[in-house]
């Protein structure tokens, strides 16, 4: 079972994820296609892991807290779906 401060941090992880992914939208010309992907990816991820959390499963990715590059990512590297190139 999760505590309450690995819960809030695992939501405040996807919070901020998505609020990347809205600032993406609002303006994206200011994004080259690989942050598009890493924001892609960081929704996708923080999504699994909260999922996982709520189904009783320990998280697959303790390191997706915290981590300072973006294109970093502890799954492997998943495909974006709205990307016009593939990895």
């Amino acid at each position: 079972m999760m505590n309450d401060e690995k819960w809030t941090a695992l939501q405040q992880a996807e919070d901020v994820a998505y609020f990347r992914a809205d600032l993406c939208l609002y303006s994206p010309e200011s994004y080259s296609l690989e942050e598009k992907r890493g924001i892609c990816n960081d929704m996708i991820i923080t999504s699994k892991v909260v999922l996982d959390a709520m189904r009783g499963r320990p998280p697959t990715a303790p390191s997706v807290l915290g981590r300072h590059n973006p294109s970093e990512h502890p799954f492997g590297q998943f495909s974006c779906p709205f990307s016009s190139d593939k990895p």
